[in-house]
C-alpha cells in the first residue's frame, strides 16, 4: 500500500506509542482493550499499517479524547 502522507503515518505511530506507554499499557494490554491483535498494534506503531477511521475512533476513546483532539495532536509540529 502506497503511503500518501508518510509524515502523518509517522506522527500517528509516535503518538500511539507515546500515549500507550504513558498509560502504562503493554501492546498486548492495549490490543486487548481495543479488541485488536497485538501484531496489528505493533504494525501501527512501526508505521507499517495505517489505521481505519473505526480504529482511530477506538484509539481516541481509549485515550479519553475526541477524534478531533487526537487528529489535532497528530498535526501539531
Amino acid at each position: 500500500m502506497e503511503r500518501k502522507n508518510p509524515t502523518l503515518v509517522r506522527s500517528f505511530a509516535q503518538t500511539l506509542r507515546r500515549r500507550r506507554k504513558a498509560a502504562g499499557w503493554s501492546q498486548e494490554e492495549f490490543a486487548h482493550r481495543l479488541d485488536l491483535s497485538v501484531s496489528y498494534i505493533s504494525l501501527l506503531e512501526t508505521e507499517n499499517r495505517q489505521p481505519t477511521l473505526t480504529v482511530l475512533a477506538a484509539v481516541a476513546k481509549e485515550f479519553g479524547v475526541s477524534l478531533a483532539q487526537l487528529a489535532a495532536e497528530l498535526e501539531s509540529p
